[in-house]
């Protein structure tokens, strides 16, 4: 069952607008600022194990204990910072996760001193399909596994498969242009 189909008989009502959000607004749309490609990098990760609707319920707590994702402060977190993002409840407390997110964020500074920026960085390796991006990214990056990668690249609009056709909102995904339209 595609997400599209299987909000519509989410109940109780509050999970099905918490999901509807994220679907009708996010899900599949381009993202052309690199703290909010590295959010979604770092909410995708800590999905790994657990179900979406546990992050998308954290959104807020990851945004505030991850300083609104901005990747030059990620990156400078010390081992203080660390540790507090270990005892923080709004988040995902795993030290793999966590890791990964301060060590992605070095990783995105070093794409964007080469490539410009990390769009720039996604851009000059697209297209590519799903098992390609799979070796670049286990390459590149920390804790990046196969559905990792899947859901990163299909939630910003590299990999096709967000919505299905006859979803509303496929075509507001149109609109805004996404990379595997220029396949």
């Amino acid at each position: 069952m595609s997400y599209c189909a299987a909000i519509e008989g989410m109940k109780p009502e509050s999970r099905r607008e918490l999901h509807k959000n994220y679907h009708d607004n996010h899900y599949g749309f381009p993202i052309h600022d690199d703290n909010e490609l590295f959010g979604r990098l770092v909410m995708e990760i800590n999905q790994a194990g657990l179900s979406w609707e546990t992050i998308l319920k954290k959104e807020e707590s990851f945004r505030k204990a991850y300083d609104n994702f901005d990747i030059q402060k990620v990156a400078a977190y010390t081992e203080e910072d660390r540790e507090r993002l270990l005892s923080d409840p709004g988040i995902i407390r795993n030290k793999l996760k966590v890791n990964a997110a301060i060590e992605n964020a070095k990783t995105i500074i070093e794409l964007q001193k080469e490539f410009g920026s990390f769009e720039k960085w996604l851009e000059h390796h697209h297209p590519k399909d799903l098992q390609e991006w799979m070796k670049l990214f286990k390459k590149t990056f920390k804790f990046t596994g196969g559905e990792i990668v899947n859901e990163f690249l299909m939630s910003i609009g590299y990999l096709k498969g967000a919505h299905s056709e006859n979803c509303a909102v496929y075509k507001n995904v149109l609109k805004q242009n996404p990379m595997w339209k220029s396949e």
